[in-house]
């Protein structure tokens, strides 16, 4: 007796709390809908970039070579000084994950 009336207990706390589909799926953002506001100067930052990413290195001498490195670096500086994404170390996400393992 006790066992059929704890599975009946378990049967319906599983059917209570049991997800609903949600109406997400029908208020979909086109992406023509979003415009994207990036200034003119993080554009430029990006460009220049893809820029010396396609640029053929091997002959460039070292001191060009430093130059670029230099530049790329304040490139990227600036991009991230825009606020465009998070920016996340590698010893903050293994606490994260550690948080959320011990907590779930």
């Amino acid at each position: 007796m006790k066992k059929s009336a704890l599975c009946i207990l378990a049967l319906g706390l599983s059917l209570a709390f049991h997800p609903l589909q949600s109406n997400a799926a029908a208020n979909v953002v086109t992406p023509s809908s979003v415009v994207a506001t990036v200034p003119a100067n993080v554009n430029a930052a990006i460009t220049r970039l893809s820029e010396i990413k396609a640029m053929d290195k091997s002959n460039l001498s070292g001191a060009e070579k430093k130059e670029l490195r230099k530049e790329v670096k304040s490139l990227k500086k600036e991009v991230r000084s825009s606020g465009r994404g998070i920016y996340l170390s590698v010893g903050a996400a293994i606490i994260i994950v550690l948080l959320l393992i011990i907590l779930l």
